[in-house]
């Protein structure tokens, strides 16, 4: 069954609100989606009854097995067309967001394979998300927000948030970018700032500024959580 584009995009956001398996409330997909509670409730109704998620009313609603697959789908189709963008054509990586998703509902499966066989099949996009292979497997990685990092605790950043576009080109400003080594060099919680070396580099920064930079510890402990 071919999806509209407006399906398309309640199932992708349902995949990265609800990624651990959690039910995912009307109001935290309307703000998601930038829609109206009403529309939402709507919409899911729809998409239980086709079974692609189960939804009750004030429980929330999540994936069924079919809509996690075909929200995957949407996910690979994504995060190639952003590499595409970035590698083929030459475009800013904190740019190329909106793009691809105008992109993502408008070309064949024919011409997505023919841009993956361009780009080498690459196992992350420029943001360092790791993209879904044809079966709808996913990497999954032991990842935790860079503003969690404790005093003397060194890391790498592996994802950063794509959809804003200012504080990606801020990010790689910064260099904090995927592949970047930072290590924290001191936390002042109670005026919310922090003390960074990125890639050898000095950087002092509130929490704000690092929210949506996902980083892997080295010596992963407990309090870091899956991706």
């Amino acid at each position: 069954m071919a999806l509209s584009r407006s399906r398309q995009d309640y199932l992708k956001a349902l995949y990265a609100l609800g990624r651990d398996g959690t039910r995912v409330s009307t109001s935290g997909l309307a703000a998601e989606l930038g829609v109206s509670a009403p529309s939402v409730t709507a919409m899911l109704r729809r998409l239980s009854a086709e079974r692609l998620v189960t939804h009750a009313p004030r429980a929330g609603a999540r994936l069924t097995p079919e809509g996690r697959r075909r929200a995957l789908e949407m996910v690979r189709r994504h995060r190639i067309l952003e590499t595409f963008l970035v590698e083929v054509l030459g475009l800013d990586w904190s740019q190329v967001h909106e793009d691809a998703e105008v992109l993502e509902h408008h070309i064949s499966d024919r011409v997505l394979d023919a841009i993956d066989r361009l780009v080498g099949h690459p196992a992350e996009d420029p943001h360092g998300h790791p993209i879904p292979d044809r079966e709808g497997r996913i990497a999954r990685r032991t990842l935790m927000p860079l503003a969690r990092l404790r005093g003397g605790d060194r890391a790498t950043v592996r994802e950063i948030r794509d959809e804003d576009q200012r504080r990606m080109a801020r990010w790689k400003e910064l260099g904090l970018v995927p592949g970047a080594a930072v290590k924290m060099r001191r936390v002042q919680e109670l005026d919310d700032v922090f003390e960074i070396d990125v890639a050898g580099h000095a950087l002092t920064i509130g929490s704000e500024g690092l929210d949506g930079v996902m980083v892997e510890v080295e010596g992963s402990g407990p309090h870091a959580t899956a991706s």
